[in-house]
């Protein structure tokens, strides 16, 4: 079985709770994982560890809390109590150099399905994703990588110049592959807007980034996580799986096996009360 979890974050009681009612076996079964495993969630640390235990039976992208555990480790920014126990563990080392080396995209022909952690950028199509998924790959995995995250994480790009830099187009590609949600109808991201999709986003102009006129077309479903307040979404062109187990929600685990989608979900009422 080939199943796809949203986002964690910590929350390593659901997700033992939602393989077991999957009856997920890592010597048979692999999981698809749309990112954010973790930060924030109380046992970040035993979500990791226990992922690292699994890895052969894991395909994961990396989302903007796993970046962030990557900038603390780094030194760029500072860490939290959530993810302290992580940074602090005498065997973290090779979790944490396990998480620098997967990618922001998945994709499976055969199955129909891409995998970002936020969404596949809309001005662009699947090859120039991909494309832009290796080099980001590269210099995070590189010998200069702390010194590479630090220049991207000092500013979101909303578009791409095609008159720009390199290191334009790169914050511009990973800020839509981990922090994207709306979009205004002529392609230009926004980063202020967290909330679900209604009146007032649509009276400033803004759109789901699936939604944009101007998107690319990409044949495969796209899976992605990272929108809360979205909560489980599926239509014929993406599935949005995060449903807000973090912010006592659910964790949601849907099938990418069958013909038919299998939604299987738990409920999270430990989590952080909603603000």
């Amino acid at each position: 079985m080939i199943w796809a979890i949203g986002d964690i974050q910590g929350c390593y009681d659901p997700l033992m709770r939602l393989l077991e009612k999957i009856d997920f076996d890592p010597k048979r079964d692999t999981l698809w994982l749309a990112g954010d495993l973790v930060n924030r969630g109380k046992k970040s640390k035993e979500v990791l560890e226990y992922l690292y235990g699994i890895r052969k039976s894991l395909r994961v992208v990396l989302g903007n809390h796993d970046i962030a555990l990557l900038a603390a480790w780094w030194g760029i920014k500072k860490s939290n109590p959530t993810l302290d126990p992580i940074l602090e563990a005498p065997n973290s080392e090779p979790w944490l150099e396990w998480l620098r080396r997967r990618p922001f995209v998945q994709l499976d022909h055969e199955l129909g399905y891409v995998m970002a952690h936020a969404g596949i950028p809309p001005e662009f199509g699947l090859g120039t994703s991909l494309h832009y998924n290796r080099l980001l790959m590269q210099k995070l995995q590189s010998e200069r990588a702390s010194e590479w995250l630090a220049v991207m994480m000092g500013k979101n790009e909303d578009h791409f110049d095609p008159l720009g830099d390199d290191l334009q187009h790169q914050r511009y590609m990973l800020a839509g592959f981990i922090r994207m949600r709306y979009c205004y109808p002529d392609g230009r991201l926004d980063f202020d807007q967290k909330g679900a999709p209604g009146k007032k986003t649509r009276a400033k102009g803004l759109l789901p980034w699936f939604e944009c006129p101007v998107r690319k077309r990409v044949e495969e479903k796209i899976l992605f996580g990272h929108w809360s307040t979205l909560g489980y979404f599926e239509n014929d062109d993406v599935c949005c799986l995060d449903s807000g187990c973090l912010w006592q929600g659910k964790l949601t685990a849907r099938r990418l096996d069958t013909k038919e989608p299998q939604i299987v979900q738990v409920e999270c009422s430990e989590g952080i009360r909603p603000r």
